[in-house]
């Protein structure tokens, strides 16, 4: 009889080990790029397939019995990181609270919503073309009073942490939310002191970025341009014509290019264009809104290709500098050609 019960009793610490080894134990497989996408509406059934499908589980018997334990039985949307040699107990629990792994949305320089939106539809659960109808609705923009010109200018480049499942409004309300912050009373005051708005000095800013990337050349340019908007004078900036064009390799605009009809061709139509022609540096707003003050309405690149500009407040000095610069560049493309 000992013998018996003595036998039952290792048996069931035998069993008792084996489940708790099956349960907590490791025996979940790490799928490939370690991580599980769970889609909105999909079911407990849908997803528990899925988990065996892509070899992340073995079988569903257990999985079965530890969401039992745990009762869980409705999933949640999301992006969930899958560890390597994770227990069954670790797994249900993650899907169970829908503690999912943050997306990373880093904004660096972008110039078009389509960019943008091809961007958000490979990082979030939506695709690009929802995004792009968001970004283009001005019913829906009308909200954060912006419209598709002037929406990039609220996107500021940054590091934005958000969840996988996130749709384009979500997602858009946390980078207007962070603009807002950066448009405190001070810089507010400051643009009011130019006589711009803050999408105004957005876009002003976009277009010095696309400009030049040193910043007291920033400083200076900044000074043009604001010189020339308060004269109302033609702003004639290259980089707004290579974005009309939707041409952002050319190298060097000729008299066909200035023609374009487009608004935001500056060439063509006085005062700024409807948005920004890529989305602002949050430094270079600031030098916008710190720009010297000159007499400066003019500049040309340096004929040296040292990336600096010889600025002017005479026409006549500015034509003869500009055909320096001009003569420089036929000489750079006929030794090019002849490279070739």
């Amino acid at each position: 009889m000992k013998k018996t019960f003595r036998f039952v009793l290792i048996l069931v610490l035998i069993l008792i080990l084996f489940a708790a080894w099956k349960v907590f134990g490791p025996s979940v497989t790490a799928p490939e790029g370690k991580f599980l996408y769970i889609k909105t509406g999909q079911t407990f059934g849908q997803v528990k397939d899925e988990l065996i499908s892509k070899n992340i589980i073995s079988s569903a018997r257990w999985f079965d019995w530890t969401a039992s334990a745990l009762k869980f039985n409705s999933v949640k949307a999301g992006k969930y990181q899958i560890k390597k040699d994770m227990s069954l107990f670790e797994l249900v629990r993650i899907l169970k609270n829908g503690r999912q792994t943050p997306v990373k949305l880093v904004i660096t320089k972008l110039r078009l919503k389509e960019d943008f939106a091809r961007k958000l539809g490979q990082q979030f659960e939506f695709d690009s073309s929802t995004a792009i109808q968001f970004l283009t609705n001005n019913d829906s923009l009308k909200t954060f009073g912006v419209d598709s010109n002037t929406v990039i200018a609220t996107v500021m480049p940054d590091t934005y942490s958000f969840y996988w499942n996130s749709n384009p409004k979500m997602v858009y309300q946390k980078l207007f939310e962070h603009w807002q912050k950066f448009w405190n009373a001070e810089r507010k005051k400051k643009a009011g002191d130019l006589q711009l708005t803050p999408i105004e000095v957005s876009t002003l800013a976009s277009i010095v970025d696309e400009e030049v990337n040193l910043k007291s050349e920033k400083e200076k340019i900044s000074s043009v341009y604001l010189n020339r908007l308060h004269k109302n004078m033609e702003m004639e900036s290259c980089p707004t014509v290579k974005y009309a064009l939707r041409d952002f390799a050319l190298t060097r605009l000729y008299y066909k290019h200035l023609k374009v009809q487009s608004p935001y061709n500056t060439y063509e139509n006085r005062g700024l264009p409807p948005g920004p022609i890529c989305t602002p540096q949050p430094e270079t707003i600031d030098i916008v809104l710190n720009a010297p003050q000159t007499d400066y309405l003019y500049f040309v690149a340096n004929s040296d290709f040292s990336g600096t500009h010889i600025y002017t407040s005479n026409y006549a000095d500015h034509l003869k500098f500009a055909k320096k610069f001009a003569e420089a560049q036929d000489k750079q493309d006929s030794i090019r050609k002849a490279n070739h």
